[in-house]
C-alpha cells in the first residue's frame, strides 16, 4: 500500500527525474546530516516522474497544509 504525504515543495533538499540518483543524494546527506532524523524519498503525484527528497519531520498533517502550499507525493524510500 502507498503512503501518500503532504509536504510543502519549497522545502525539498532536492529534486530529481532519475530515482536512483535521488536515492544517492538522499543517502548522502543522511550520512551528513545524523541528527536530522529519517529521509525520504517520494514521488510527485502530478506530471512527468519526478522525484524530491524531503526530511521527515517537515511532513504537514491536514491542519498545517491550509497555511502552507502542501502537494502530495508518495514515499518510494526511507533512509
Amino acid at each position: 500500500m502507498d503512503e501518500v504525504v503532504l509536504f510543502n515543495p519549497g522545502d525539498s533538499i532536492g529534486n530529481f527525474h532519475d530515482y536512483h540518483e535521488a536515492v544517492q543524494t538522499a543517502q548522502i546527506y543522511q550520512d551528513k546530516h545524523t541528527d536530522s532524523g529519517h529521509v525520504l524519498v517520494v514521488k510527485s503525484e502530478k506530471g512527468a516522474p519526478s522525484f524530491d527528497i524531503f526530511i521527515e519531520e517537515q511532513q504537514l498533517d491536514n491542519g498545517q497544509s491550509s497555511f502552507k502550499p502542501a502537494q502530495r507525493y508518495t514515499v518510494s524510500k526511507k533512509l
